[in-house]
């Protein structure tokens, strides 16, 4: 009878994610960047493209916030890893962003 429940002899493994863990902002210190993402989704039709310059703004608080965890001690992580926001889709964005500065003659 214990054979019944072995529908297949392959097993899952699990894998951690490629860039690591994700943590919680339990301090909210994004939220207003992440309720401004979220207001443009809603307002996009649920259209991710359209709120590209949010979620950058939102990865951008994110990768310049520090969180404190406390358990056994006091340990300083960052909320999101600093990553070159190119690597993370926004090389047009960033390339906008710089087109509209003035150029100094």
């Amino acid at each position: 009878m214990s054979t019944a429940m072995n529908f297949s002899s392959k097993s899952f493994t699990p894998r951690p994610p490629d860039k690591g863990a994700f943590p919680l902002d339990h301090f909210g210190e994004c939220s207003a960047f992440k309720e401004r993402f979220m207001e443009c989704l809603r307002q996009s039709g649920y259209e991710s493209a359209a709120c590209r310059q949010s979620a950058m703004a939102y990865l951008e608080c994110r990768m310049d916030r520090r969180c404190v965890l406390l358990f056994s001690s006091f340990l300083l992580r960052q909320l999101m890893a600093n990553e070159p926001l190119e690597k993370l889709g926004f090389k047009d964005l960033i390339n906008e962003k710089s087109e509209e500065k003035p150029k100094k003659s």
